[in-house]
C-alpha cells in the first residue's frame, strides 16, 4: 500500500479523523461527571462506561465506511477478517487522567495495511488538539505541519516516560533509567499518563525522546506514525524495529536516539 493512490489515503484519513472526533464527543459529554467503572484486574487499571461508548462510536464510524476491514481495539476482542487493512483504536488513552478530572487524554485511531501504518489521528477532545499523520505526507498539529526537535545532546532535551500498569520490575527498571537520564543532565522528565499524546509531543518538538517499556498497539500506532512523519525515529526499547504488537517503545528526534537507547536498554526489565 506504499504506493496507494492519493484519494485512497485521503479517504482513510478522513474516516480516521471522523472516528476519532465522534468518539471524542462521547468523552467530552462524560468528562467531569462521576464515572461508572468497569473494573479490570488491578484497582489502578480502569475501564469506564465512557471507554465502552467511545469505542462503540469509533468502530461504528469505521464499519460504516469499511465494513470488510479488521480492527484491533483496546476494549474488544480482535475481529477475524481476511482484509489486509486493520484499524487500531484506543477509545480513551489516559483513563486515569479522565476519571480524576485531568483534561489530558485522547482518542487514538490508526489504519494499517499488511502491518504498515498508513494514517492516524490522536485527538484530545477537551483541548481540541488534533494530531494527524499520513504516510509520506508529514505530521500536522491543528493544521500546522510540525517537526521533531533539533537538539543533538541529552542536556538539551526533555524526556517523557510512562510506567504502563506494572508496579514491580518494570516500574523499578523505569525509575533506574530515569535516574541515569537525570545524571546525563537532561532538562527534566515528564510523565503525563497518555502515551499517544506523549508521542505527539515528540513529533511536535516538545520532547527530545519518550520511552515506555511496555505498550499495546492501540497505545502507540497513531503516535508512532506521527513521530516518523515529523522526522523522528521509533524503535523498541531494545533498539529493534517496532512491531504492531505489545512491546517497549522508544521514540525520539533521531539525533538523541542512540544516547537514550543506551540508557534505556541498559536497565531493560527481563
Amino acid at each position: 500500500m506504499a504506493d496507494a493512490a492519493t484519494w485512497e489515503l485521503d479517504r482513510l484519513l478522513a474516516v480516521a479523523c471522523q472516528a476519532a472526533e465522534t468518539a471524542g464527543e462521547v468523552l467530552r459529554r462524560h468528562f467531569g461527571q462521576t464515572q461508572q467503572l468497569v473494573q479490570k484486574q488491578q484497582s489502578y487499571n480502569l475501564v469506564t462506561q465512557a471507554d465502552v461508548e467511545s469505542q462503540q462510536a469509533a468502530l461504528e464510524t469505521i464499519r460504516k465506511h469499511f465494513p470488510q476491514h479488521a480492527f484491533l481495539a483496546e476494549e474488544a476482542s480482535p475481529q477475524e477478517a481476511e482484509s489486509p487493512f486493520v484499524w487500531i483504536v484506543d477509545p480513551l488513552d489516559g483513563t486515569n487522567n479522565f476519571v480524576h478530572g485531568i483534561a489530558h487524554f485522547a482518542v487514538s485511531v490508526a489504519c494499517a495495511h499488511q502491518g504498515e501504518l498508513l494514517c492516524g489521528m490522536v485527538y484530545n477532545p477537551v483541548q481540541e488538539d488534533r494530531f494527524t499523520a499520513v504516510q509520506g505526507r508529514g505530521a500536522w498539529h491543528n493544521g500546522r505541519r510540525v517537526q521533531v526537535a533539533p537538539q543533538e545532546r541529552l542536556d538539551e532535551v526533555l524526556v517523557g516516560t510512562g510506567f504502563y500498569y506494572d508496579r514491580g520490575p518494570m516500574m523499578r527498571a523505569t525509575l533506574r533509567a530515569m535516574e541515569e537520564l537525570f545524571e546525563a543532565q537532561i532538562h527534566g522528565i515528564r510523565r503525563f499518563g497518555t502515551a499517544s499524546l506523549d508521542l505527539a509531543m515528540v513529533g511536535r518538538g516538545c520532547f527530545g525522546a519518550f520511552f515506555e517499556y511496555e505498550l499495546s498497539p492501540w497505545d502507540f500506532a497513531a503516535g508512532v506514525l506521527f513521530v516518523r512523519e515529523a522526522g523522528g525515529t521509533v524503535t523498541t526499547t531494545r533498539g529493534e524495529p517496532l512491531p504492531l504488537k505489545r512491546t517497549g517503545v522508544l521514540a525520539s528526534n533521531g539525533r538523541v536516539h542512540q544516547q537514550v537507547l543506551q540508557i534505556v536498554r541498559r536497565h531493560h526489565p527481563p
